[in-house]
């Protein structure tokens, strides 16, 4: 979680995780084929710059460990497991293994982790927005694993033991977890929380082995639904999707009227040529009306045909293809899919510039994954 500079910073998830729900291969009918888009062009992509950010300094932490960044670590985690799969490495990238050990290191030793921002730095309260943001994170990019390797592993177990100890028990945010805010949308701002909430519903209803169903499990699901559904009329479009992804496994979070009034906002949001765009999703049009902006981009796409699969929409569906059509044509020769910042103009040159690109291709590449 580093000190954002660009579209956002720490989350996700939205961080995250796309990566759990299964999905159909290709669409039928869409007018080309999502296999023409190039995985090793944006496996590369991603590994490169997980292995910038890794070098980066600000993203250096205690006792040799590393920011989870939401823009940039969080969806890679979520998305490299499935890319090494159906491009058939048997092995993790180096970068993705590093990844993934300073995880596990900062949640077997948690207790001895100082939080990614303090107070006497960054303001009263900020620790504890830190702390319990990682712990949401940590378990979100744990069970990612675990699902992707049919087990549920210890150490998966003590990050979500982690999870529901800060989990808050009354107020306005009971059900919930403290946010990092620092007013940058769409990862680190006010509504961010939700967003983090929900893809946590995501990550544990679809581990394996029943998880979800143990008592000590159950109870937290039950406050963290109770959450999701009393604030949910509130949130932005970008947060309601995650809340549709999340119901495909957890029935009880959107009524049928909540969900069709939702996929038809949904449909509306799309744009004439297939895709959606981020700053539309998230209602509060930080930026200026640039071309960048104003244009479709990677993670509102992708986010969108993740949560039109994972409940079930119709291989035909119009929404759908053009989405996936979107997406099979606007990989660029690099790899990537792009995005604009929600929150300011940057160095387009600059690698913080790329944060929302990081994001964007991991997104589309999660959208465009066959099963």
């Amino acid at each position: 979680m580093n000190r954002p500079l660009a579209a956002a910073s720490l989350l996700l998830v939205g961080l995250l995780a796309p990566a759990f729900l299964s999905r159909p291969s290709a669409v039928a009918g869409a007018s080309l084929s999502v296999a023409t888009w190039n995985k090793q062009a944006a496996a590369k992509f991603l590994d490169e710059r997980e292995t910038w950010w890794q070098a980066w300094p600000r993203a250096q932490k205690d006792h040799d460990t590393l920011c989870i960044s939401c823009h940039t670590v969080v969806p890679y985690a979520m998305v490299r497991p499935e890319l090494r799969r159906d491009l058939g490495d048997a092995a993790m990238a180096a970068p993705e293994k590093t990844m993934l050990e300073s995880v596990e290191k900062r949640v077997g030793d948690w207790a001895e982790m100082a939080p990614f921002y303090s107070d006497e730095k960054y303001g009263k309260g900020k620790a504890a927005e830190s702390r319990a943001t990682e712990v949401v994170l940590n378990a979100v990019i744990l069970a990612n694993y675990d699902r992707a390797q049919g087990q549920l592993r210890p150490i998966t177990r003590k990050a979500f033991d982690e999870a529901w100890a800060l989990q808050e028990a009354d107020g306005p945010l009971a059900g919930a977890w403290k946010w990092q805010d620092f007013h940058l949308g769409p990862w680190e701002s006010t509504e961010s929380g939700y967003q983090g909430a929900a893809l946590l519903m995501v990550s544990v209803v679809n581990l394996p082995g029943g998880f979800a169903r143990e008592p000590g499990t159950r109870e937290h699901l039950d406050r963290l639904q109770d959450y999701l559904r009393r604030n949910y009329a509130a949130q932005p479009m970008v947060n309601q999707l995650y809340m549709l992804w999340a119901s495909a496994k957890e029935p009880g979070l959107l009524t049928k009227p909540e969900r069709k009034a939702l996929l038809a906002a949904v449909r509306a949001q799309q744009q004439g040529d297939g895709g959606f765009r981020t700053a539309a999703l998230d209602a509060r049009e930080r930026v200026d009306h640039t071309a960048q902006a104003t244009a479709s981009d990677g993670y509102a796409t992708g986010l969108a045909v993740l949560a039109l699969e994972a409940v079930g929409t119709p291989r035909g569906d119009a929404t759908l293809l053009r989405s996936l059509d979107w997406l099979a044509t606007h990989e660029q020769t690099d790899g990537t899919w792009t995005a604009a910042s929600l929150n300011k103009q940057r160095d387009p040159k600059s690698d913080p510039a790329l944060f929302m690109t990081d994001a964007a291709t991991a997104y589309a590449v999660l959208a465009l994954e066959s099963r």
